[in-house]
């Protein structure tokens, strides 16, 4: 019976390059604060060899802390500024040395690699990014974002619409 039912099952056939889509946005807000200062970008994937993820020993080349691929969730900020989007850094005082820091709103998203023989794999990724640049006047800003496999693949990127801070 237990091998009747596991023949039905049916394997997914995803391609070994990830690929994502844009699933939503939830910006968060800040009472202290008193304005937006962090939302949560959902992308959802796909990948046919299931090599998503890296494990926290990963920090060696090509994952090392000076390397593209120490994140495997890339993600860009722009602001809409004067009529063009600009890609640009997101600047955060930082109270232990008392000067300004550059924020990477990149991510290293752990291992999602299933057990089996099937390692096709699909499912939902949130993260939780600033969304506040404190250097700038300007409201409205978008993501890019890419997801690097264990290979190096790099996925389709995607962007999200306009967010308008408030």
């Amino acid at each position: 019976m237990v091998l009747a039912l596991a023949s039905c099952l049916r394997e997914e056939d995803f391609p070994d390059i990830p690929v994502i889509q844009y699933e939503g946005f939830q910006k968060i807000y800040n009472p202290e604060l008193e304005l937006y200062d962090r939302g949560v970008i959902s992308i959802s994937y796909k990948d046919g060899n299931g090599d998503i993820g890296l494990a926290p020993g990963d920090t060696f080349p090509p994952f090392d802390p000076d390397s593209k691929y120490y994140h495997n969730l890339l993600i860009d900020y722009y602001e809409f500024q004067n009529g063009t989007l600009k890609k640009v850094p997101i600047v955060v005082y930082n109270s232990q040395t008392q000067e300004f820091d550059t924020l990477s709103l990149s991510a290293r998203v752990p291992m999602l690699t299933p057990a089996g023989n099937n390692k096709a794999i699909s499912g939902e990724i949130r993260d939780t990014i600033f969304i506040y640049n404190f250097s700038s006047p300007f409201d409205t800003i978008r993501f890019d974002v890419t997801l690097v496999d264990r290979s190096l693949n790099e996925s389709n990127t995607i962007s999200t619409p306009l967010i308008i801070r408030d």
